[in-house]
Parts: structure tokens; sequence; C-alpha cells
């Protein structure tokens, strides 16, 4: 089953790229939705999570209080790995019957999965296609700084926290250049639409690694 992985550090734009797939006739599933769906309220992921690190985590309305669940985790390693046991055998589940309800109901029509971590995880060789959405971090923390309103210590820990910059492009199959302005970033994902369009399902391996501008 071709499924294309598009992924990218935080702050890189790799919701820029997942949009402009998605207005160009690509099915994009995220994989921060799933996480969110599988937790809801009543699913076996919710409960081992409250189980693990205590009802505190859960808010007066049933649902998962991220915020507390955050402070718990971001600084405990050790923590944060108890959640990622929970949750992404979850999402992975979750994921692969959506990626074959997709093809069982649309096979020829390219389908990415946006996933943020993947250089940090395991699953990198159940992709066809690994897409990079690729910016410095010096640029990535100047953005979280400038557009999310972060102070930069808090900015350098949240790149920081993530897989390298040479870690991401060592399992590129495809890097857009998301460095420059959006308008370059979002030229470079018309291409790569026009591509998998033309390359599905079956010659993904003829999309090159670097991607010209749009003739758009």
């Amino acid at each position: 089953m071709p499924v294309v992985a598009l992924t990218g550090g935080i702050a890189a734009g790799k919701s820029v790229v997942a949009d402009t797939l998605s207005g160009h006739g690509i099915v994009v599933i995220d994989a921060d939705q799933v996480a969110r769906d599988v937790v809801e309220p009543g699913s076996p992921a919710l409960a081992g999570i409250a189980e693990v690190f205590g009802t505190q985590v859960i808010g007066a309305d049933g649902r998962l209080d991220r915020a507390a669940l955050g402070e718990r985790v971001f600084s405990d390693p050790a923590a944060r790995q108890q959640l990622n046991d929970i949750v992404h055998p979850a999402v992975w589940q979750r994921s692969q019957e959506r990626f074959d309800n997709h093809l069982r109901e649309h096979p020829k029509v390219p389908l990415v999965y946006a996933i943020p971590l993947l250089a940090e995880g395991s699953r990198v060789n159940e992709f066809d296609l690994v897409v990079v959405v690729d910016a410095p971090a010096q640029i990535r923390e100047a953005r979280l700084v400038q557009e999310r309103g972060m102070g930069q210590a808090e900015a350098s820990s949240r790149v920081g926290a993530q897989a390298s910059d040479e870690e991401r492009r060592a399992i590129a199959d495809v890097v857009i250049d998301s460095s420059g302005e959006l308008s370059d970033t979002q030229a470079q994902a018309r291409t790569l639409a026009a591509l998998l369009l033309e390359h599905w399902p079956g010659t993904l391996s003829a999309i090159p690694r670097q991607l010209p501008p749009s003739a758009e």
C-alpha cells in the first residue's frame, strides 16, 4: 500500500506544504489529529494515560488536559517514553486503518501522512517516499519567537528536543527547502503535488530529491 510520509521539524512549514497538497487533490492524513482522536473520552489510550499519570491530567469534562500532561512529560524523558508507549501504538493502528480505507475507496488518489516526529521514531521504512520540509534550526527558532510568541529559551528547547536537521535530511527521499519566502515553499509543494499525481502509485522513485519551483 503506497503511503508518502511528510515530515519536518517544528516551525519548518510542514502545515503549509500539507495544505497546498490538499488543495491540489492529494489526501493528507494528519498524525497529530489522529493522536487527538485516540485519546477521546472512553478510549483505551486515555484510560492508560490516567492509570499511569493520574486523574489530575484528565479535565472536569473527561477530556485529556494537555497542558497538565505536558508539564509532567516535557522535561522528563522517562515519563515522555511512558506516554509514547501508550499513545504511539494506538495512533499507528488508527492510522493504518485510515490507510486501508483510503486504498479501498480511492486507490488512484495519492495519500500523504503528515508525521512530525518521523526521524525520532522507527517507522521510516514503512513509507514508500519520505518528504522532508527543511529549514535550519536557527530559522525555525526565529519563527517560533516571531510568529508564536515564544521566548528564545523555550524556542531553542523545543527545537533541540527534536531530531537534528542532519538526521531528518538523512531519511529524506525528497527535500522541500522552506528556509525562504512562503511563496517559495508553496511553489515547491505545488510541484510535489503535480509529481505525485503523475507518478502515483507505481513510480514514486522518479520524483527528484530537490524540487524546482512550480511553473505556476
